[in-house]
Protein backbone atom coordinates (compact mmCIF):
# COMPACT_ATOMS: atom_id res chain seq x y z
CA UNK A 1 0.00 0.00 0.00
CA UNK A 2 1.41 3.15 -1.00
CA UNK A 3 1.13 6.31 1.28
CA UNK A 4 -0.96 7.68 -0.95
CA UNK A 5 -3.44 4.91 -0.32
CA UNK A 6 -3.54 5.33 3.39
CA UNK A 7 -3.28 9.39 3.60
CA UNK A 8 -4.30 8.78 7.57
CA UNK A 9 -2.06 6.37 8.38
CA UNK A 10 0.97 9.55 9.71
CA UNK A 11 -2.01 10.91 11.59
CA UNK A 12 -2.52 8.09 13.27
CA UNK A 13 0.78 6.83 14.12
CA UNK A 14 1.57 11.15 15.76
CA UNK A 15 -2.06 10.72 17.59
CA UNK A 16 -1.26 7.52 19.23
CA UNK A 17 2.70 8.58 20.05
CA UNK A 18 1.15 11.74 21.14
CA UNK A 19 -1.64 10.00 23.38
CA UNK A 20 0.08 8.12 26.19
CA UNK A 21 -2.92 7.15 28.66
CA UNK A 22 -5.04 4.47 28.18
CA UNK A 23 -8.88 5.22 27.82
CA UNK A 24 -9.87 3.52 31.56
CA UNK A 25 -6.65 5.64 32.65
CA UNK A 26 -8.22 8.82 30.89
CA UNK A 27 -11.76 8.26 32.01
CA UNK A 28 -10.60 8.07 35.58
CA UNK A 29 -8.79 11.17 35.00
CA UNK A 30 -11.60 13.23 33.51
CA UNK A 31 -13.64 12.65 37.04
CA UNK A 32 -10.94 14.11 39.15
CA UNK A 33 -11.62 17.59 39.99
CA UNK A 34 -8.05 19.12 38.95
CA UNK A 35 -9.31 17.61 35.64
CA UNK A 36 -12.28 19.66 35.75
CA UNK A 37 -10.84 22.74 36.72
CA UNK A 38 -8.32 23.50 33.94
CA UNK A 39 -8.72 24.45 30.84
CA UNK A 40 -10.45 26.74 28.49
CA UNK A 41 -13.77 27.42 28.34
CA UNK A 42 -16.18 28.08 25.55
CA UNK A 43 -18.63 30.54 27.00
CA UNK A 44 -15.53 32.04 29.33
CA UNK A 45 -14.85 30.33 32.95
CA UNK A 46 -18.34 32.04 34.45
CA UNK A 47 -19.93 31.05 31.47
CA UNK A 48 -19.56 27.25 33.10
CA UNK A 49 -19.95 24.02 31.33
CA UNK A 50 -16.70 22.30 30.17
CA UNK A 51 -13.99 22.95 28.95
CA UNK A 52 -12.13 22.16 25.60
CA UNK A 53 -9.88 20.23 26.80
CA UNK A 54 -11.93 18.38 29.00
CA UNK A 55 -14.33 17.73 25.91
CA UNK A 56 -11.59 16.64 23.97
CA UNK A 57 -10.38 13.77 26.38
CA UNK A 58 -13.93 11.96 26.15
CA UNK A 59 -13.82 12.23 22.20
CA UNK A 60 -10.25 10.67 22.64
CA UNK A 61 -11.58 8.12 24.69
CA UNK A 62 -13.82 7.26 21.90
CA UNK A 63 -11.36 7.10 19.65
CA UNK A 64 -9.11 4.85 21.09
CA UNK A 65 -12.05 2.27 21.62
CA UNK A 66 -12.47 2.24 17.93
CA UNK A 67 -11.40 0.05 15.11
CA UNK A 68 -8.71 2.28 12.86
CA UNK A 69 -10.65 1.22 9.72
CA UNK A 70 -14.26 2.83 11.87
CA UNK A 71 -13.05 6.25 11.79
CA UNK A 72 -14.39 8.89 9.56
CA UNK A 73 -12.35 12.05 8.25
CA UNK A 74 -13.86 14.05 11.11
CA UNK A 75 -12.05 11.73 13.73
CA UNK A 76 -8.58 12.10 12.05
CA UNK A 77 -9.55 15.79 11.74
CA UNK A 78 -9.42 15.81 16.17
CA UNK A 79 -6.84 13.48 16.10
CA UNK A 80 -4.37 16.35 14.22
CA UNK A 81 -5.87 18.89 16.36
CA UNK A 82 -4.81 16.58 19.60
CA UNK A 83 -1.08 15.92 18.21
CA UNK A 84 -1.04 19.94 17.36
CA UNK A 85 -2.02 20.59 21.52
CA UNK A 86 0.50 18.30 22.78
CA UNK A 87 3.53 19.39 20.71
CA UNK A 88 2.59 22.81 21.57
CA UNK A 89 1.73 22.48 25.17
CA UNK A 90 5.20 19.83 25.76
CA UNK A 91 7.31 22.89 24.14
CA UNK A 92 5.98 25.18 27.27
CA UNK A 93 7.21 23.46 29.63
CA UNK A 94 7.56 25.16 32.95
CA UNK A 95 11.02 24.59 34.59
CA UNK A 96 10.83 22.49 38.29
CA UNK A 97 8.24 19.38 38.93
CA UNK A 98 5.53 19.45 37.36
CA UNK A 99 3.40 16.78 38.80
CA UNK A 100 0.43 19.22 40.45
CA UNK A 101 0.54 21.44 38.13
CA UNK A 102 -2.46 22.82 36.03
CA UNK A 103 0.28 22.52 32.53
CA UNK A 104 0.48 19.03 33.41
CA UNK A 105 -3.45 18.61 34.19
CA UNK A 106 -4.23 20.36 31.02
CA UNK A 107 -2.25 17.65 28.90
CA UNK A 108 -3.53 14.74 30.61
CA UNK A 109 -7.16 16.32 29.67
CA UNK A 110 -6.25 15.91 26.21
CA UNK A 111 -4.44 12.32 27.06
CA UNK A 112 -1.01 13.34 27.58
CA UNK A 113 0.85 12.62 30.79
CA UNK A 114 4.15 14.31 30.48
CA UNK A 115 5.80 12.10 33.43
CA UNK A 116 5.34 8.74 31.98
Amino acid sequence: MSRADDPGRDTYREFTEAVNMKPGELSTWLETDESKQVGWHKGGRSGGGESVGHESGRKIINLLRRKRGDLSEGDYKHMRKVVGYVRRHMAQRPSGNVRDTKWRWSLMNWGHDPLK
